[in-house]
Formats: C-alpha cells, sequence, structure tokens
C-alpha cells in the first residue's frame, strides 16, 4: 500500500476526485460514493468491494469536499426528468421511451427516485411560461429532453448552480453539460454505404430548422459526400419547414432527372421529412429500392414501423439515458465529471440497392 500511496499522491497539485477513486479500485463511481457515503441507501455491497474502495481513497489521500458534503447533506435523493416534447403517457413505440428506460434504471441502481414534470410536457399546465422550469427545483438536479428548448430559463438553471444535464448537444449555452450521440460519424457511414452500392447523387432531406442534431447529421452528410469523391454543394440538401407539402411527386421525379439515384431523410419528432419521402415515392408510381434509394438518419416514425426497415441508423436512446444520468449524478455529488459521444449503429434495412439502369 506504501508504493501505491507514493505513486498516487506524487506530485498531486488538485484534491483527488471519486472518479479517481472508482479507477484505482475498479468499481463504478457509483460504488465509491455509496462506499464513501457510508451507503445510506442500504444498497447491497460486499465487503470485499467496500475494502477495496476505502484502500484506493486511502491511497489517493482521498477527502470529501466540504462544500460537496454540505449539498448531500440537504439531497433527498430525488432527480427529475422534465421534458420539451409530450412524452408522457405513452407506448413501448415512442421515440422517447427507450430514453426513460435508460433513465430509471441507471437511478434505480444508483439509489435515486424520478420525479417525472409532466405537466412541463407540450400542452400541459404552464408549459408555455417561463417560471415552469423552476419546479424542476424540488428534486436535486433535472434531466431535460427535447428538440426545442428555452435557452433563458435553462441558463438561469445553470447559472445558479443548479445541477442540469440535457440530452442532445446544446452548444449555444456554455456550462450546460450535456450527452449526444455521435450523428456526424453515422450520417457519414450512411452516405458511405451509398456510394458504395453505386450512387453518385444523393439528396439529404431535412427540416428548416437549426436543432443541433439536424445540423450535425447535415455536416455528417456532407462529410461523407466529400470523403466518396460525390458532388458536395448546395443541390445536395433540400430544407424546408414544411416537407410534406413541398417535396411533391413533380419534386422528385425533377431530381431523378437531374440524376439524383438515393434521398436521405433526417429524423425528426415528427418524421415530416421521411414522411414525405416515401410519400412522394408512392405519388410518383415507383418502388423503392428498385427505382430509387432511400435512406433514414434514425428511426421511422411509430406509427410506420410496419413498413420494410429503413437503411440508415439506430438512435442508442437507452444508453443516452443512462449516460445523462451517470453524468446528473456526479453533478449533484459536486463532481466533474463527462461522457463521450454514443455511437449510432448501422442499420442495413431494406430500402438501399444499386442505382436503376435508365434510358
Amino acid at each position: 500500500m506504501v508504493q501505491r500511496e507514493a505513486h498516487g499522491r506524487r506530485g498531486r497539485t488538485s484534491r483527488p476526485r471519486q472518479a479517481e477513486v472508482a479507477r484505482l479500485a475498479g468499481v463504478s463511481q457509483a460504488t465509491v460514493s455509496l462506499v464513501l457515503g457510508g451507503n445510506k441507501q442500504g444498497i447491497s455491497i460486499s465487503e470485499e468491494t467496500r475494502r477495496k474502495v476505502l484502500d484506493a481513497a486511502d491511497s489517493l489521500g482521498y477527502v470529501p469536499d466540504p462544500v460537496a458534503r454540505r449539498l448531500a447533506a440537504a439531497r433527498n435523493n430525488l432527480l427529475g426528468v422534465f421534458s420539451f416534447t409530450a412524452t408522457f403517457p405513452t407506448d413501448v413505440q415512442h421515440s422517447y421511451y427507450p430514453f426513460l428506460v435508460g433513465v430509471e434504471q441507471e437511478a434505480a441502481s444508483r439509489g435515486y427516485d424520478l420525479v417525472l414534470f409532466t405537466g412541463s410536457s407540450s400542452g400541459g399546465a404552464g408549459a408555455a411560461r417561463p417560471e415552469a422550469l423552476n419546479r424542476v427545483r424540488l428534486a436535486d438536479g433535472c434531466l431535460f429532453l427535447g428538440r426545442h428548448a428555452p435557452s433563458t430559463e435553462l441558463r438561469r438553471l445553470v447559472d445558479d448552480g443548479f445541477p442540469v444535464v440535457h440530452i442532445g448537444r446544446r452548444d449555444e449555452l456554455e456550462g450546460l453539460a450535456c450527452v449526444g450521440a455521435d450523428y456526424v460519424s453515422a450520417s457519414s457511414e450512411v452516405v458511405a454505404r451509398l456510394a458504395a452500392a453505386g450512387h453518385r447523387r444523393i439528396v439529404l432531406v431535412r427540416e428548416a430548422d437549426d436543432a443541433p442534431a439536424s445540423t450535425d447529421r447535415e455536416h455528417g452528410f456532407l462529410k461523407g459526400l466529400e470523403e466518396a469523391g460525390l458532388p458536395a454543394g448546395p443541390a445536395a440538401v433540400f430544407r424546408d419547414a414544411d416537407p410534406e407539402r413541398e417535396l411533391t411527386s413533380a419534386w422528385l421525379h425533377a431530381r431523378l432527372a437531374e440524376g439524383v439515384t438515393a434521398f436521405v431523410a433526417e429524423e425528426t419528432d415528427t418524421g415530416a421529412a421521411w414522411r414525405a419521402l416515401r410519400d412522394a415515392v408512392r405519388d410518383a408510381g415507383l418502388a423503392c429500392p428498385r427505382d430509387v434509394s432511400l435512406a433514414l438518419l434514425g428511426s421511422p416514425p411509430a406509427d410506420l414501423t410496419h413498413e420494410p426497415e429503413p437503411t440508415g441508423f439506430d438512435i442508442p436512446r437507452l444508453e443516452l439515458g443512462a449516460a445523462a444520468i451517470r453524468l446528473l449524478a456526479a453533478l449533484v455529488a459536486g463532481e466533474q465529471a463527462v461522457e463521450p459521444l454514443v455511437a449510432c449503429p448501422f442499420r442495413p434495412g431494406a430500402t438501399v440497392g444499386p442505382p436503376p439502369t435508365r434510358a
């Protein structure tokens, strides 16, 4: 133990953190927090594990942060979940359901209960008022999810030091902790698969907003075109506030006449871009993938899951929910922590084939 202690403390200028204790002990940060906090939750921890944590803490010279301890003393082990999109009640096919499964499982494993702020979703009582977010202070910290979030109210929570985590990147709010999926790499891979199938003209269809998830998908799409040596100019991206109105069979025929053989749509809460593409193909009397290939950057709307599975990628919603709780629990404990971007696995699907031979 002497050697470990000398190694752990040599040259240190900052206070050891629980994350370092966890690495040295070979356990999770949650276990370290439980052991060093006296395991007030009564969660079963073996004596061997407890001893590993205590030895590692002693080796590193870990001393609990007094500020964090005062904050912890006032905690009630409640974490909030606040959605800016109608989420509850829901069924297992709802796109937010896997997020909530990951949130619940990770929170339970860490001894936290959840408070669901259901009245704050779209249409809920007082959802549009700035003070709606103040209710989350009933919890020790809060997880937020939704495509569009009110920046001013979130900024106030962050400035007040209230533990906040957002599922999805929010670069416009400095200091806001986020967890996110790697949409750039996943979108780029979809383009690479289309190029490998022989497609040389590909168009992205997206909604006309600046949501970070949409921006990341577009960046990945254009990156994939450039890496494949394909045209990546303005004509490669179709943006419209109402794709279901503007993306018609006539528009589709015009793009096909220009040599486009594949279209890629982004996933959104409404699924408008994907719906518009599939409807345009049907109205044009074409078949997918025989006449045209389609890909989806995300998952199809729940009411369309009975159709052929679209080629694209899956969003790791359960993993994102769990990562968000890990990060939020660390912030509640007064610790610094980050969560890496979560990879989106490619989904082969059945909507992409080789480009058709046209006269």
